[in-house]
């Protein structure tokens, strides 16, 4: 949670009451569809009973890890002070403890399949949190003159960012269950890949409109984060076995 640079406990409190309801919503949602669409498509998941709650553990641990880290460098980089959490951070830091524990526990098969429509719907939910929790949450966009100009309650007409951010992650969530439902393999086995790509390119895109204090050249530290997710998103796609014409089938 980022500093609030308008003030006060009461504003504090709204913050977090809102961020909390948004992303219980957001988990709540991310289950719902996990559990549907897996009864009806097959979404592989080559992690056997014995380890799976090593491996769920190890996701969440480094996915909140990842969340605060970069949340909080990148306030470090816009020279304010105190915790933040960031989507994007959680991201990287569930993919590369995952994948950590997997070289650890000899798990050889890719197991993102089930885990694309919950990180879009996610995100697609979790962001309006952002945007309901006005200017002390840090994820507003840059001032502009367009029409839909949104006041985060500064007085400044801005860019709605996470708006932009729910919007495009809800346009890849639509595409992708058209297509898991109309049973491609290739969608289906390889989603989370095509989410992380789609949402660092869409991410490394809206960070142009905020406010965030560039560290290498013009790009901000979730830029940089951004092109790192994009590029390992590309190489598990490039990677990615062949996959046959069969169509999915209920699980």
């Amino acid at each position: 949670m980022p500093p609030n640079p308008a003030g006060g406990g009461d504003l504090d409190a709204r913050h977090l009451a809102i961020h909390t309801a948004f992303d219980a919503l957001a988990w709540a949602c991310a289950g719902a569809l996990a559990w549907a669409l897996s009864h009806s498509v097959r979404l592989d998941f080559p992690v056997d009973d014995k380890r799976r709650p090593a491996y769920y553990a190890t996701l969440a641990f480094s996915a909140g890890v990842g969340a605060y880290m970069f949340g909080t460098l990148n306030l470090i980089a816009c020279g304010m002070p105190g915790l933040a959490r960031s989507i994007e951070g959680a991201i990287f830091g569930a993919i590369f403890g995952v994948e950590l524990y997997k070289r650890w526990a000899g798990v050889t098969g890719r197991t993102g399949a089930r885990f694309a429509a919950p990180l879009a719907i996610g995100v697609v939910i979790g962001r309006f949190g952002c945007y309901f929790s006005g200017i002390d949450d840090f994820t507003y966009g840059t001032p502009t003159s367009l029409p839909w100009g949104h006041d985060f309650g500064d007085g400044v007409m801005r860019h709605p960012a996470p708006l932009y951010e729910s919007g495009a992650m809800a346009l890849f969530l639509v595409a992708y269950l058209v297509e898991a439902l109309r049973g491609n393999r290739y969608v289906i086995d390889n989603g989370l890949y095509l989410a992380v790509l789609f949402y660092a390119v869409q991410r490394f895109a809206w960070e142009f409109v905020k406010p965030y204090a560039p560290v290498v050249g013009p790009l901000t530290v979730f830029q940089l984060l951004a092109i790192t997710l994009a590029a390992y998103a590309s190489y598990m796609l490039i990677s990615a076995p062949r996959t046959s014409d069969e169509r999915a089938v209920p699980a």
